[in-house]
């Protein structure tokens, strides 16, 4: 277990796994993007704009200056949406001490070439680090974790030994980490799945019903898992809590932000006008993109994932697009 913690990024889950770390007695410290901020967060003992009405524990403190922050941590949580995550790392990687376990929290894809987090944590960090990279994903709505809900997720990497010590400062009573082998599989599962979420909230704000929602899960996930094997993932991670776990708490919760994006288009708003609407990320949007690219190097087919382009960027209505679906040529399931 790590004594110290650090979490970049003052986000939802960011802030959600602080509060985690501290109630176990792990000093932790969120690391925010400025001094007034942190002032904020401080002042309050709570995140007023994101989690109102829970607590700092006492262990959880606030800074902004990264060399104060990382100077003595074990254990480095990045929870910052998947596109500043590259500049995020610029930012703290010279205040990251050796033989620190680095965990990317975010679920997405790098633009425009469709990059897992942990490859652009390779790219950026410093070859002595790359053994100590982790990705963290699953089934894990932030303010039921928070709330001490029960939950489970998965902790990745090539090193087991990192992926262990990460497990060991994250597990509680309420949260339960498992780790893993297949660090492209716990990424793709975490990140596909919010694609797939985008066309259930559609389905949902269309009316369509159980029926439709649960033959669209599915396939969703024969899409995710195509891709994952063409990636290198193993689809037994994608039939586990990263992959089948998250994709169903995505699709069914109305916590999860995809969902409320596809239930806003269903409604016949544009993506921009949904944006502005929002205080967090919907990772579902840029993933659109990037998957389809990374899928066009790869020879993958993702029909979902190119309704859903058309949808948010083409003007497609998604009563259209879920006619096109429907209107595929009858094949093989398998």
């Amino acid at each position: 277990m790590s004594s110290r913690v650090a979490i970049v990024g003052a986000t939802t889950w960011g802030t959600t796994l602080g509060i985690l770390a501290a109630r176990q007695g792990v000093k932790a410290t969120l690391l925010a993007r400025s001094a007034e901020e942190a002032r904020l967060l401080q002042h309050h003992r709570e995140h007023r704009r994101f989690l109102p009405g829970i607590p700092f524990p006492d262990a959880l403190a606030v800074d902004h200056d990264p060399a104060r922050t990382l100077a003595e941590a074990q254990l480095v949580i990045l929870a910052v949406p998947s596109d500043r995550l590259r500049q995020n790392l610029r930012w703290v990687r010279d205040s990251i001490a050796p033989g620190s376990v680095i965990v990317s929290a975010a679920k997405g894809l790098e633009l425009p070439q469709g990059k897992r987090m942990s490859e652009v944590m390779a790219e950026e960090l410093p070859a002595h680090l790359h053994q100590s990279i982790c990705v963290l994903s699953g089934p894990n709505l932030a303010k039921e974790v928070v709330q001490g809900k029960p939950a489970s997720t998965v902790v990745a990497a090539r090193n087991p030994s990192a992926a262990a010590q990460a497990q060991a400062t994250l597990m509680s009573p309420t949260f339960r980490v498992y780790t893993s082998d297949d660090v492209t599989g716990v990424e793709l599962g975490g990140a596909l799945k919010n694609i797939i979420a985008l066309g259930a909230g559609i389905g949902d704000g269309l009316g369509m019903g159980d029926n439709a929602k649960a033959a669209f899960i599915t396939r969703g996930l024969a899409e995710i898992t195509r891709l994952g094997l063409a990636a290198g993932a193993s689809p037994l991670t994608l039939a586990g809590l990263a992959g089948l776990g998250d994709l169903i708490a995505t699709c069914a919760s109305p916590l999860s932000r995809n969902h409320y994006v596809g239930m806003q288009l269903a409604q016949g708003r544009s993506w921009p006008e949904i944006r502005e609407s929002m205080k967090n990320v919907a990772e579902g949007v840029n993933t659109t993109v990037a998957a389809l690219e990374l899928a066009r190097g790869l020879g993958v087919e993702m029909p979902i994932a190119q309704a859903a382009h058309r949808v948010l960027f083409e003007g497609l209505s998604p009563p259209e697009a879920v006619a096109e679906l429907m209107g595929r040529p009858p094949r093989s399931e398998w």
